[in-house]
């Protein structure tokens, strides 16, 4: 396996990937990644020898900056759809795969989706953002809000996919990868924010703004009391 893990600017970082990898396998296997920023967990995929990999994004700048990343890996298809209503067809792929990029308002439709595209007996792998408290301030719910983050309760994030007809195969919480992840954003937003041109901020507005906000609530004002991580791996029935 690949150690060049540096690049993976991820919740749960490698972990999530080498957890699945070491455990249950991935050479032969048709695989789908689900979302932007997954690149190099893509190539790990190619490069543990999977017999397809398809990642596919919901936007026209996220196409075009992981089409960018992955030129020089042909054999990755990165293609442009909307996870809760994809072009494959049913019962496709021998592993899902999905770090941090499915915990929203359409998560429902969004599994719906999976379980149709997954094979029978095919692993799903999610990193979710999740809930640690109950009851949260308004800070932390208007940064969910901003960012159509909808969390699961960490103690019920397994009942949520059993109910699904999933069965769980490895659970994990890894709620301290999030701090390296805003630690990590921060620095890099701070590092190249200035080799950036006016035209290039002005575009980036958005993205750059919520970088800062997230990171500033996680790592300054509390957020982290509320907000975890938590990796669950498991086997279509």
């Amino acid at each position: 396996m690949s150690q060049n893990y540096s690049e993976i600017y991820l919740p749960g970082s490698v972990y999530q990937f080498s957890t699945f990898a070491n455990k249950y396998g991935i050479e032969g296997k048709s695989v789908l990644v689900m979302g932007g920023g997954s690149e190099e967990i893509s190539k790990l995929f190619l490069q543990n020898k999977a017999d397809d990999v398809i990642q596919i994004v919901e936007a026209e700048e996220t196409l075009l900056t992981a089409r960018f990343y992955l030129k020089d890996f042909k054999e990755i298809s990165v293609r442009l759809m909307t996870f809760d209503n994809t072009d494959f067809f049913s019962n496709k792929f021998d592993i899902i795969y999905a770090q941090a990029s499915i915990s929203n308002s359409r998560r429902n439709k969004i599994i719906k989706e999976i379980i149709r595209i997954l094979k029978p007996g095919g692993f799903l792998a999610v990193g979710e953002i999740v809930q640690l408290e109950k009851d949260c301030p308004i800070f932390v719910q208007k940064l969910w809000q901003a960012s159509d983050i909808s969390p699961l309760l960490n103690n019920k994030a397994s009942d949520y996919y059993t109910e699904r007809n999933f069965e769980i195969l490895y659970e994990d919480d890894f709620s301290s990868s999030l701090r390296d992840f805003y630690q990590t954003s921060q620095q890099l937003l701070n590092k190249n924010v200035d080799k950036l041109s006016e035209q290039e901020k002005a575009y980036h507005k958005k993205f750059l703004k919520k970088v800062s906000h997230e990171s500033n609530l996680y790592l300054n004002l509390g957020a982290d009391k509320y907000m975890g991580f938590k990796i669950l791996i498991m086997k279509k029935v």
